[in-house]
């Protein structure tokens, strides 16, 4: 085959490829809506909203499973695994600090994930990343010395009060990590995924007014960063797979 014909290929293989990756969201899409049409209100914790809550988190888990086998266990795969039982445990308000800790451990296996090989392929991070993080890193640090003294009146804030600070810490870096990989679905996830988290910190302990419709706007970025950084991961583990076919070639 000619360039042209190379080319041309390339971009019918590719477009395949995208369809057969939306055909396979399809489960997770579907467990969204359940959610959202169900819509199980806070006050009424069981097993069935837990697992409804958790359903679409642990389908983009299958998902990235199925792409990538048994080694996403310890990467995306993994994160997502411990999202979602962050999920489960934050249907019952005394379980909060078991899934605070589920959840600092996904952002804990999402930042080493975006430290490995496979995301270190592109060109150096700029100066204009580095301030960046500087001002993601002010903004952590602000939220949570805002969020101190409401801390300080919860009955637990001898342990909530370093909890809290030591996830916002992780989730700061979470983000920071993956604003230096360059990969936008990466970047853009991780930062909604930030974003969400501190918006539900200010309205869990009660240091903002409540949002109209907070859980929902909660609930929707939430999804839309797991989905995001799912997404990115398939695509980024797709590109090592094809820059190794050059190598070969």
């Amino acid at each position: 085959m000619d360039i042209l014909e190379t080319a041309a290929y390339d971009r019918r293989q590719r477009r395949n490829t995208y369809c057969v990756l939306f055909l396979s969201l399809s489960p997770f899409f579907l467990a969204i809506a359940v959610y959202f049409y169900l819509w199980i209100p806070d006050s009424s914790p069981s097993v069935l909203a837990a697992a409804i809550k958790a359903a679409p988190v642990i389908s983009l888990a299958l998902l990235v499973l199925s792409y990538e086998g048994g080694r996403s266990l310890l990467g995306v795969a993994g994160g997502l695994i411990f999202s979602a039982g962050g999920d489960c445990c934050l249907i019952w308000p005394e379980l909060f600090l078991h899934g605070m800790a589920s959840f600092a451990l996904a952002h804990l296996i999402y930042s080493l994930t975006f430290l490995s090989t496979r995301y270190s392929s592109l060109s150096p991070s700029s100066s204009l990343s580095y301030f960046f993080c500087l001002i993601l890193w002010l903004l952590g640090g602000g939220v949570y010395a805002y969020l101190f003294p409401f801390l300080q009146k919860t009955p637990d804030a001898a342990v909530l009060t370093p909890g809290v600070g030591v996830y916002v810490a992780l989730i700061v870096l979470m983000a920071t990590l993956a604003v230096l990989t360059r990969r936008p679905l990466i970047m853009l996830g991780s930062l909604i995924f930030m974003t969400s988290d501190l918006t539900l910190a200010l309205q869990t302990f009660k240091a903002t007014e409540p949002l109209e419709h907070g859980r929902q706007i909660i609930m929707t970025t939430y999804y839309l960063a797991q989905l995001l950084i799912a997404v990115g991961d398939i695509k980024a583990v797709e590109g090592e797979d094809e820059f190794a076919k050059w190598k070969k070639s």
